[in-house]
């Protein structure tokens, strides 16, 4: 009844079928890395951001203690009965807590970096180089005979590098505590 034919089954893909899986393949494979390369950027800009934070943090937490414990100058550092000398902008002087060991002290913004320096140490950066200092301003308000004295901190600092950088700006009041009025 049933008479077995003989037939062959061609099992080939064609070079149509092969070349849309070939594109399916490439299109899934780019998003794949595209993916891939956005969370490597996002990582990187988090790390570096909060590498920020913690530089910043520092040097605002620095300059705070020691604003806040500075003495009246006695005429050392060359403004005799004031707390704080702003010489510009963005650069402060003050008579430092420990006169004896530190005598006068300074933070200043010299290319683009935040710096400190007291009459017995040299010149130290108080943030990475990998960060810019982009602005530095202080303001000091209360220096008169029988008001507390009260120094304002602006900062702005920016990551170094190419592409996307985390900016971050930071501003403080420190009221001083030794008071000598």
């Amino acid at each position: 009844m049933f008479k077995c034919l003989n037939v062959k089954m061609n099992k080939a893909f064609t070079l149509v079928e092969m070349l849309v899986s070939i594109l399916i393949f490439s299109i899934i494979i780019g998003a794949a890395t595209g993916v891939f390369v956005s969370a490597i950027k996002l990582q990187r800009y988090s790390l570096t951001h909060q590498q920020l934070l913690d530089q910043t943090s520092y040097a605002m937490e620095y300059m705070s203690r020691a604003i806040r414990m500075a003495q009246k100058d006695d005429g050392t550092c060359g403004f005799s009965g004031k707390n704080y000398k702003v010489i510009d902008e963005n650069h402060l002087k003050f008579m430092s807590y420990n006169s004896v060991l530190y005598g006068c002290q300074e933070f200043f913004l010299e290319g683009n970096q935040l710096k400190t320096k007291n009459d017995n140490l040299s010149t130290l950066p108080l943030i990475s180089p990998n960060f810019t200092v982009t602005s530095l301003k202080f303001s000091v308000s209360g220096d008169e005979s029988g008001k507390q004295p009260r120094v304002t901190v602006f900062m702005e600092v920016q990551g170094e590098g190419s592409g996307s950088q985390p900016r971050l700006r930071i501003q403080t009041t420190i009221s001083q505590r030794n008071l000598n009025i």
